[in-house]
């Protein structure tokens, strides 16, 4: 063998071991960035759980708050409608009463003298200083009309201000007029 082959063959064994090498270091390589993301994908993986969980547990605090919300709305609710149905019977027991002349419906008033409202043949008579006028059947039940109709707004106007002060405790309540 000559020199040159000698040469030659050398600088081909040096080149195969120089490609050999590079690939040993390629796979090398490769085996260490597989490993680091598949770390990486583990990593990413509890990530992912941890912030799926955290969202689980907002939803479930903020779905029993709502739950809690509801209830105590019900609770209102519940509590004016009884009061209302309690008042409006009450109503109707006294109506019934004084339509079966049981009770008498009776308004206490006073007229005076010198109103102008009273004959002066009874200005006389001590008649203005205080007394009852008894209805008519007739009036007596529009009179429990009326109030059926302002108990019924008062246990609105009640539970809408329970309401506001419950779920709504920033807002204030004003009554009256605007400017």
């Amino acid at each position: 063998m000559t020199p040159v082959q000698r040469l030659a063959g050398l600088l081909v064994l040096i080149l195969l071991l120089m490609a050999g090498s590079a690939g040993v270091a390629w796979q090398v390589q490769d085996w260490r960035l597989g490993k680091k993301l598949a770390q990486q994908a583990v990593l990413h993986g509890d990530d992912l759980a941890a912030i799926s969980n955290a969202a689980n547990a907002q939803t479930r605090h903020v779905l029993e708050k709502q739950q809690v919300a509801e209830q105590a709305r019900a609770d209102l609710d519940a509590k004016a409608t009884k009061e209302k149905a309690n008042d409006l019977a009450e109503n109707e027991r006294l109506r019934r009463a004084a339509d079966d002349s049981a009770r008498r419906l009776r308004i206490a008033g006073s007229c005076r003298a010198d109103s102008g409202n009273v004959p002066s043949s009874t200005r006389a008579t001590s008649l203005g200083n205080a007394g009852t006028v008894e209805l008519t059947s007739i009036a007596g039940r529009v009179v429990f009309d009326i109030r059926a109709g302002i108990i019924a707004d008062q246990a609105a106007l009640r539970a809408l201000q329970r309401h506001v002060r419950a779920f709504c405790p920033q807002t204030s309540i004003h009554v009256g007029k605007t400017e």
